[in-house]
């Protein structure tokens, strides 16, 4: 496939998002640095909000990002409940699987 062939038929979303989240919180904690987690974050979150907003429009992708957002700020709550990798595993499966319904599943 060439690359405006990719480019045409559109980026996977959820891997990106999963990346965004699992990604994030793995450089934070073995880091140390949590400024640099949320880099990573804030970078996977761009990229889907690009993909989606290219594909869908500005309401959808807001949704979308939201949806991404929530999941981060949900985690920290969720992870005194469930503790932090599992708290962080759960939102990424929600939010990944959102991103895969509403973006990435053709036909």
């Amino acid at each position: 496939m060439s690359a405006s062939a990719a480019r045409a038929a559109g980026v996977p979303t959820a891997p990106v998002v999963a990346a965004g989240l699992l990604g994030g919180y793995s450089v934070a904690r073995y880091s140390g640095v949590r400024p640099a987690g949320g880099a990573v974050l804030a970078v996977a979150g761009g990229v889907a909000w690009r993909e989606w907003h290219r594909t869908h429009g500005g309401v959808v992708a807001t949704g979308l990002l939201t949806t991404y957002v929530a999941g981060f700020g949900l985690s920290h709550p969720l992870a005194r409940k469930l503790g932090a990798w599992p708290s962080v595993l759960t939102v990424t499966a929600c939010a990944a699987g959102v991103a895969h319904v509403v973006h990435d599943r053709r036909g």
